[in-house]
């Protein structure tokens, strides 16, 4: 409450732009981070390359939220469909080249 007035939600409208609408596919993820962010570059990998479809920078605080959100949905998703087993790590090392 602000200065004796309820405070009023704010609906937020988001737009999907078209290129975005399709999304990317990926079958491989690295994640790195600093104090200030964490990065997450999801790949699509063939061997014997790879290619990084989306990057994803993060604030730690806002990293915190997607992780609870992720383990919220693996739940509702197991108790209707059934547990998920964890892919196979891949075999090689995967890196990235200049």
């Amino acid at each position: 409450m602000a200065n004796g007035q309820p405070e009023q939600k704010k609906e937020i409208k988001v737009t999907c732009p078209p290129h975005i609408q399709s999304g990317a596919y990926a079958n491989n993820m690295f994640v790195m981070h600093t104090k200030e962010e964490f990065v997450m570059d999801f790949l699509m990998v063939v061997p014997p390359a790879g290619t990084v479809t989306a990057r994803v920078i993060i604030s730690p605080g806002h990293m915190k939220r997607v992780l609870k959100a992720l383990q919220d949905n693996i739940a509702r998703y197991e108790s209707k469909f059934g547990v998920i087993q964890a892919a196979e790590e891949p075999k090689g090392k995967i890196g990235f080249h200049a």
